[in-house]
């Protein structure tokens, strides 16, 4: 067994996730393990955010903590190693991994490496291409070998010894040593193309960054994001690169009025998502002021339920709970359009989506099956995601496949507002806040507790007479909340 064979069977990488449909990044919040920690298979190793939440990642084996190959706050390609394990932690010292020189891989030196150097297996990862995760991501099928950044002192002394027996010259008088290549002196040609993956490409050329004007850091000489964003921030400022800030400089009036802050994570899906529907789906929104006073003394009643024991019960759990009824009244308000084969697809279900306000912006979780639950179940499931929502650990399947949303703007002293559909759903339903407000109840003019609906919907599936009997529906429920078991 070579040197290589067992460094691969005792050195394994934990490869950042897929953790859910198809996403192709996820940033590193946080690490729980540092480099000499044991860890077991199943234990949390990393904290990282995709595009629809954050997510723990377990590693899959037993070992001891190798190397940890991104600092918290990178973003990570799905596919790419991020943390690398010593299977066999007792077997003793090895030494330290030498990236893979695709030039002298293949060269008539070869033997001669392996046979005096048993730290540069020149053969490593020969004919064991890494397989690519995704489409357009990781190493092509190809090619097993990186092509080299810069000159290894093993491969020249080689080269210096043949040469110098071709020469008619000893052997001998090669220096044992070999003398220091130049930094600046790399052995690929100058016209070889860097390293990067198609998104950092793409970055790239927007930004307008020549790729091989930066400098990479990530690992075998890849260019990452974060080198890219580097060169394009010294590009827009060589001056600031080049005089170095003390506490007597001048700060320019940009500089200390802006902040920029990259959009990555749930903020950027949750923009992209916002502009996909807005330019989509032709969205109606219709509005209605309603009295709510009875609904709030049901409220207090519910609390002071023994059967409600234990349970959070405020104004937003009926207005699901009417939300619902409405639905089961009005069914064709409970659909998707699928643009592909041309249909309207009605659902027979409720996924309740709840809009969620987070440190790291919106999200949309939803209830399964809601339309199914009790109210104590309601009332359970609604605080149940809530509470994951506030700590950030909603799951990407938590915020798939909903049918239809409430957003509570109330909770900000808002009265309504103009919500734009959740992608693939036909409606949301905006909850302002409830007031007290002069009002005419019976003929008099009383303090009234009073509330603004208001419902956006895709026009395509719901036409006005629809989306009117529908928010209709749920102004009357809250407005006499007796209707719950009448229409329920």
């Amino acid at each position: 067994m070579t040197a290589s064979t067992a460094s691969d069977q005792r050195f394994r990488e934990f490869k950042m996730p897929d953790v859910g449909e198809g996403l192709t990044e996820a940033e590193i919040l946080k690490w729980y393990v540092a480099v000499g920690d044991t860890v077991s298979d199943g234990q949390v190793v990393c904290e990282v955010e995709t595009a629809k939440a954050a997510v723990e990642l377990p590693i899959p084996f037993d070992g001891v903590v190798h190397e940890l190959r991104f600092e918290e706050g990178v973003t990570v390609d799905v596919g790419t190693a991020i943390i690398s394990v010593d299977t066999q932690p007792g077997a003793g010292p090895v030494a330290p991994v030498t990236p893979v020189d695709a030039t002298a891989a293949g060269s008539p030196a070869e033997p001669a490496a392996h046979a005096e150097t048993a730290a540069a297996p020149e053969g490593e990862g020969q004919g064991q291409g890494r397989q690519a995760v995704l489409v357009g991501y990781g190493a092509a099928p190809s090619s097993t070998k990186r092509r080299p950044r810069k000159a290894r002192p093993e491969a020249s002394a080689v080269g210096a010894a043949v040469q110098a027996e071709l020469n008619g010259h000893r052997a001998a008088e090669v220096p044992a040593a070999p003398a220091p290549v130049p930094a600046q002196a790399p052995a690929a040609p100058a016209a070889a193309r860097p390293l990067a993956k198609p998104p950092v490409r793409k970055l790239a050329k927007d930004l307008g960054i020549d790729l091989a004007a930066v400098s990479p850091t990530g690992p075998d000489g890849i260019v990452t994001r974060e080198d890219v964003h580097a060169a394009a921030r010294a590009t827009a400022a060589p001056e600031v690169q080049a005089a170095p800030a003390t506490p007597e400089a001048p700060v320019t009036a940009w500089g200390a009025r802006e902040t920029r802050i990259p959009i990555k994570g749930v903020r950027k899906a949750t923009a992209q998502a916002m502009v996909a529907s807005a330019f989509t789906a032709p969205h109606v929104t219709e509005f209605v002021t309603v009295d709510v006073t009875r609904t709030m003394k049901l409220v207090q009643q519910l609390k002071d339920d023994p059967d409600m024991a234990g349970l959070r019960v405020n104004p937003l759990l009926l207005v699901a709970k009417a939300l619902l009824v409405a639905i089961r009244r009005n069914p064709d308000v409970n659909a998707a359009w699928d643009e592909e084969n041309q249909e309207i697809v009605r659902k027979d279900y409720v996924n309740l989506g709840i809009a969620a306000a987070t440190p790291r912006g919106l999200i949309v979780p939803n209830i399964k099956e809601a339309q199914a639950k009790t109210l104590p179940e309601l009332s359970q499931a609604l605080s149940d995601l809530v509470g994951t929502a506030r700590e950030g650990k909603t799951s990407p399947a938590d915020m798939s496949g909903g049918t239809v949303t409430i957003t509570n703007v109330g909770v900000f002293g808002v009265d309504t507002g103009t919500p734009i559909l959740n992608p693939g759903e036909s409606a949301i339903l905006a909850f302002g806040a409830i007031k007290l407000q002069p009002w005419v109840h019976k003929g008099k003019v009383k303090p009234r507790h009073v509330t603004t609906l208001a419902l956006s919907f895709d026009h395509r599936l719901v036409d006005g007479e629809l989306g009117s009997r529908v928010l209709a529906d749920v102004a009357a429920v809250l407005e006499h909340p007796k209707r719950l078991l009448t229409w329920g």
